[in-house]
C-alpha cells in the first residue's frame, strides 16, 4: 500500500479509502468485519463512514458494525484513521424534530456523542460535514468544532459535497477566527465520467491545502465494465449506470472506454481507480466493496501504472473541462 499526507496535515493515510456505506444494508456484519480485516492487512488505514449509513430505520447501523469490529480487537483502533460525517437527520423516519439534523452547534454536539457511542471509540480522527448547511454560519460551526477539538473528541474536520466557494468561505472564516486549521479534506463526486470537480472544487481544495477524496469512483458501476458484463453474463446495469447507458452518446463513450482498456489488457474498474490516483490533488478514492472479491480488485489498482498513451486515450474519450478559470471563458 502507498501512503500520502491528508492535505496540508501531518496525517498519513492510504491511497485507497475504505468506504463502508454497504455495511449493513448489503453486507452483513460478519462479512463486513472480514472485509475490514482484509483491508487493514493490506495496509488500508483510512476508513470512511457516516452517521446516517444503514439508512431508513437502521440509521447508525454501519457505525455500530465498525464499533463492534473495534471492540473485538482494540489494537485496530490505533491503526485506523477513522472518518465519519454529520448532517443528515438521525431521527426515525416520520419522527424528525427541529435541530436533529444539519450543522447547528446543538446538532453537531449531539451527533458527535452519538457517533462516538456507536463507534465505541473516544475520538473521531476526521469529522466531516456531509453537505453544506445554508442556514448555519461558519462562525457557529467553527465554535462548535473548537470545543470538540479541545475536548479531544475530534482531531480534524473535512467537508463533503462542498462547492469551491464554500471551501474558500469556510477556511477564510476559520483563518479569521484563529484556533482552528479549518477544513483539511473534501469528499466530492469525481471520476472519469464526471469531471466537473476539476473546474472549481479541486482547484479550491489545492489552494487551501485540502486532500481530495473522490466518492463514486466507478460512477455507480458505469466504469466497471458494465457493457461487457451485459454481453457476457446477461447482467444488466442498475441505478446511475443504467440511467447513463440510456443515453446513446454516453453509452458509446463507455463502449470506447471498455474497448481501449481491453486493448491494453486492463480491467475497467481497476483502471478507473488507477486513473484517479494520477490526478493532481487526489488523496485517494473511496472504494465501497460489498464483497471480498471487490476489495481485491480495488487493491490491484494501486499497483497499476497507466501509460501516457492510455492516459491520453482516456482523456480523448472522457475529456475534462480544461484548466480553471480558462474552462469558463476560452
Amino acid at each position: 500500500m502507498e501512503y500520502t499526507q491528508l492535505g496540508r496535515t501531518g496525517l498519513k493515510v492510504s491511497r485507497l479509502v475504505l468506504g463502508t456505506m454497504n455495511f449493513g444494508p448489503q453486507t452483513d456484519e460478519a462479512d463486513s468485519h472480514a472485509i475490514m480485516d482484509t483491508a487493514l492487512d493490506a495496509g488500508i488505514n483510512f476508513f470512511d463512514t457516516a452517521n446516517v449509513y444503514g439508512w431508513g430505520e437502521n440509521k447508525g447501523r454501519t457505525e455500530s458494525i465498525i464499533g463492534n469490529w473495534f471492540a473485538k480487537n482494540p489494537t485496530h483502533r490505533d491503526k485506523v484513521v477513522l472518518a465519519t460525517k454529520v448532517y443528515g437527520n438521525m431521527a426515525a423516519d416520520g419522527d424528525a424534530w427541529p435541530n436533529h439534523d444539519k450543522l447547528s452547534a446543538l446538532n453537531i454536539r449531539r451527533a458527535v456523542d452519538a457517533s462516538l457511542k456507536r463507534l465505541q471509540t473516544d475520538h473521531i480522527d476526521v469529522y466531516q460535514f456531509h453537505h453544506v448547511d445554508r442556514r448555519t454560519p461558519f462562525e457557529e460551526i467553527w465554535q462548535a468544532v473548537d470545543v470538540l477539538v479541545q475536548q479531544g473528541k475530534i482531531l480534524y474536520v473535512g467537508s463533503s459535497n462542498f462547492p469551491g466557494y464554500k471551501i474558500a468561505q469556510a477556511n477564510e472564516i476559520a483563518a479569521r477566527r484563529g484556533g482552528t486549521i479549518g477544513l483539511v479534506s473534501e469528499q466530492c463526486l469525481y471520476n472519469l465520467a464526471e469531471r466537473r470537480a476539476e473546474m472549481e472544487v479541486i482547484p479550491a481544495a489545492q489552494d487551501y491545502g485540502l486532500g481530495v477524496i473522490p466518492w463514486s469512483p466507478l460512477h455507480g458501476g458505469l466504469l466497471g465494465g458494465v457493457i461487457k458484463k451485459e454481453v457476457e453474463g446477461g447482467r444488466r446495469a442498475g441505478g446511475r449506470a443504467a440511467d447513463s447507458l440510456a443515453n446513446s452518446s454516453l453509452r458509446a463513450q463507455v463502449q470506447a472506454y471498455e474497448d481501449l482498456l481491453d486493448k491494453h489488457g486492463l480491467e475497467p474498474g481497476e483502471a478507473a481507480l488507477a486513473w484517479l490516483l494520477t490526478r493532481p490533488g487526489v488523496t485517494g478514492p473511496i472504494v465501497g466493496p460489498r464483497t471480498a472479491e471487490q476489495l481485491a480488485s480495488a487493491l490491484r489498482a494501486v499497483e497499476l501504472e497507466l501509460s501516457d498513451e492510455l492516459l491520453t486515450g482516456l482523456d480523448e474519450i472522457f475529456p475534462g473541462p480544461g484548466p480553471s478559470p480558462e474552462a469558463f471563458a476560452w
